[in-house]
Formats: C-alpha cells, structure tokens, sequence
C-alpha cells in the first residue's frame, strides 16, 4: 500500500479493536524500566521528562545507570534547578549530545522559577519550556498527565509504517505517520497506548528479524502480508560528511592534567577538555601543531602513534595526539587549568575527550 493509499484508507481502516489488542498485549508484557511507573499508579512528571530528554538519540540500555545517577542526587526538579550547570555536566558526561544536558538544567530552571517547581499538564504548556519539542511535550502530557495525544518516536515510526505500509521516505512521512499512529489511541489510558507502542516496537517489531507471530496486530499488518517488514520504514540515505582533522594536546605537571572548558555554545559546549588545534577538513599535521598552547619547559611535543576516531552526527574526525611534561611550578596558560589525573572521572570530558586523554596518558 502506498503512503498515498494508506492516507485514503485511514477513515475505513481505523480498526476500533486495534487499541485495545494493544493495551491488552501492554498489560501483559510492558517493560520494567526504572523511570515507568508501576500498572495503577500515577506517573512521576519528572522521571517522565528526565528520561524522555535522556532517551533521545541513546539507548535504554545506556541511560539506565545515568537515569539512576541522576535521580538518586537530583531527587525532584526542584533539586535539579537548584544545582549548576557545571554539575549536570559532570553528572551527563558519557552520554553524548551535550545540549540536552545544558537544556535540561535550564528547564529544571525554568520550571523552578516560573511554574513553582510543578510541570505544565499541556502539551502547549510543556513546549514553552526550554529543550521540550513537540514529541517530548505529546510524551510527557501522554505518559505524565494522560493527555490524548500519540507521541511518536523512532519504534512507533516503525510500528505504523509497517502496519501502513507507508512507502514515503522519512522524513517526509512524518505527518502522515503522526496521523496514522493516533489511530492506535483509544478513547482512555493514552500514556499507555504510547507506552505500548514504544514496547512493540523495541521488543517484538524490531529493526531486524522482528518477531511478528508475536505481534498483537500481526493479523493485519499490511508489510507483514506482503512479507517485506523488514525495508520500513523507508529512509532517505543521509550523508556522513566531510571528514576534518585535528590535533589534541595532553600536558602533565606531575599528577595533574592541563584541560580547558569548551564555549558554552556550540558542538560539545561547556564540556572540559584538553587543548586542542580547529577540527577542519583537510587540516595538515603541520598547521595543527602551530596551535598548541604556550607553554614554558615544552622542549618538543611527542607525537602519539596512531589516531583518535569519533564520528559526531555530521561528520567524522580524526585527532592526532600530543603529549608532553612540564615542571611542577608550570602556570596553566590563560582560559586552562591544572586538575589531578587520579579525578579526571569526575570532570565533564565528551567521549571523544575520554578517548584522546586515554590515548594520551596509556590508560
């Protein structure tokens, strides 16, 4: 069925038993997730949105711990308004695209300050609050306040483009799967109409193999008759980008390590890391050393052997690393600072700074 056709069918096709086999399914099989209230009770507004804003672009598997972490320290939002940016920072280090990190803190902040510590119970409401989009605020209200409304991440895009058979590449198909996926609500319980659909699809409509004799929508899936589940939904190729380079430099005085804070805008901001040339594309070895920092009692820099990879979303990057010791009264330059080897887990180093400060130091 084309994306088209599925648009023409939805008035007919909208099977009226179709939520309740899926709440049906959902009360036997929901997952147990450390942020997911437990069958009959109230949902927590904050352990909603903490985990929706973690949970974009990662994994469950990844931020369970950090989820955890968080939650122990930061018990309410109100705690979390409370404390620093450079604390969240810490606290989020590892877990990838910072400016969630520097947007939660700030709506932490702003529900504090403005709404006396208690979340708006609309999806209006919601959105005005820093670093909550339009899918974010539909899962908060649908979870938290059991708004009508059909949030729709990447497992429900899965979902229904499957049982639609939608052929329109994403993201262009994403309005039309926004009204295909609210079919699927019924007229109560929408947070666990979402939550059911995000279970579906992590559990049983998988990327690969998906285990559709399992499925409770199976008997009329339309990518399942047609036996070709596993192309949807359909994508456009994206383009990796433009490969850059560059050059990081690890400095020791004794026991300590030189790092700088990042700006706070812009790629990784705010983040600690050790001092570094420009990442650009086709940058020689030659120009990126120019840019080491001024440092007295640095005879020569050591070249690292090998390089440091990481691939951001929109382009990869390879760092050479150089290393070099400073006597123990060496000055940080201006903007850096010196902190002890031994407490580096504690900073707020990005991954690719972890790896450059492991490369670096033989850890």
């Amino acid at each position: 069925m084309s994306s088209r056709a599925a648009a023409k069918t939805k008035p007919t096709d909208d099977r009226a038993d179709r939520p309740a086999q899926l709440l049906a399914w959902y009360d036997r099989h929901r997952r147990r997730l450390p942020w997911r209230a437990a069958a009959g009770e109230l949902a927590d507004p904050y352990r909603v949105w903490l985990s929706e804003i973690m949970l974009q672009q990662t994994t469950v598997k990844a931020v369970g711990p950090y989820f955890e972490k968080f939650v122990s320290r930061w018990p309410d939002v109100t705690a979390l308004g409370r404390t620093s940016l450079d604390d969240v920072l810490r606290m989020w280090a590892g877990l990838g695209y910072y400016s969630r990190a520097r947007n939660l803190h700030a709506c932490a902040v702003a529900v504090l300050n403005d709404h006396a510590g208690v979340f708006p119970d609309t999806e209006d409401g919601l959105r005005a609050l820093p670093g909550i989009g339009p899918y974010t605020a539909a899962a908060i209200a649908a979870i938290a306040f059991d708004r009508h409304t059909m949030p729709v991440d990447g497992n429900i895009e899965r979902v229904v483009t499957r049982l639609y058979a939608v052929e329109e590449p994403l993201p262009q198909a994403k309005p039309l799967i926004q009204q295909l996926a609210a079919t699927l609500l019924g007229p109560s319980r929408a947070g666990d109409s979402a939550q059911a659909l995000m279970d579906l699809g992590a559990t049983i409509c998988t990327p690969k193999k998906p285990a559709c004799s399992l499925c409770p929508l199976n008997d009329d899936c339309t990518a399942l008759a047609r036996g070709d589940q596993e192309t949807f939904p359909r994508k456009v190729s994206k383009k990796s980008g433009t490969l850059r380079r560059g050059a990081a430099f690890v400095v020791t005085r004794g026991g300590e390590l030189l790092v700088r804070s990042r700006p706070e805008k812009g790629l990784l901001g705010g983040m600690t890391e050790v001092p570094g040339s420009e990442w650009l594309a086709g940058q020689e070895d030659k120009a990126a050393l120019a840019q080491a920092p001024g440092l007295k009692g640095v005879a020569r820099w050591h070249r690292k052997a090998g390089v440091v990879t990481h691939v951001f979303t929109h382009f990869p990057l390879e760092l050479v690393v150089y290393t070099a010791s400073v006597p123990s009264r060496t000055r940080a330059p201006e903007g850096m600072r010196w902190v002890p080897v031994a407490t580096l887990d504690g900073e707020a180093f990005p991954n690719v700074m972890r790896k450059v400060v492991a490369h670096g130091l033989d850890l």
